[in-house]
């Protein structure tokens, strides 16, 4: 196994066809390619992408998934796996080439990461109203 730095200046490493890269302290991205050749320009660009939804999520790993299949239509699969404190999410994406599966799984994520905000933001909301979880009105507010 030939193991490379991706950079000088950071902690990030690179292993031959699985790639696992310490981005931040607090956040690992995985890459695993699957009949997908693995290039620097490729592996940067998804590895930004990614970096775009930390401020919107604590995520404390990220395992991408980049495979092609000739005999699907589309050929081109793409799946997420971030793990996060709180339940972890999962998306895909398919397309007819690999950045449009990409650009659909990363669409994918941003609304799952928007719909966890906006549940958690109606929850805090409803912790001041006379309702109890289950709608029910309390004793108290009667």
């Amino acid at each position: 196994m030939d193991i490379r730095p991706l950079c000088a200046e950071g902690p990030r490493w690179s292993v031959e066809n699985d790639q696992i890269q310490d981005l931040t302290p607090n956040m690992k991205l995985t890459l695993q390619h699957q009949n997908v050749r693995s290039t620097d320009t490729l592996d940067s660009w998804v590895e930004e992408q990614i970096i775009t939804l930390q401020p919107a999520l604590q995520i404390d790993e990220a395992v991408i998934s980049l495979s092609h299949n000739n005999d699907a239509s589309p050929a081109f699969h793409v799946g997420a796996h971030l793990i996060t404190p709180g339940p972890d999410v999962f998306a895909e994406g398919c397309d007819h080439t690999l950045q449009a599966a990409f650009i659909k799984l990363m669409e994918s994520l941003r609304g799952k990461i928007s719909d966890r905000s906006t549940n958690r933001e109606k929850r805090q909301r409803n912790q001041g109203s006379p309702r109890s979880s289950h709608g029910r009105v309390t004793p108290h507010s009667a």
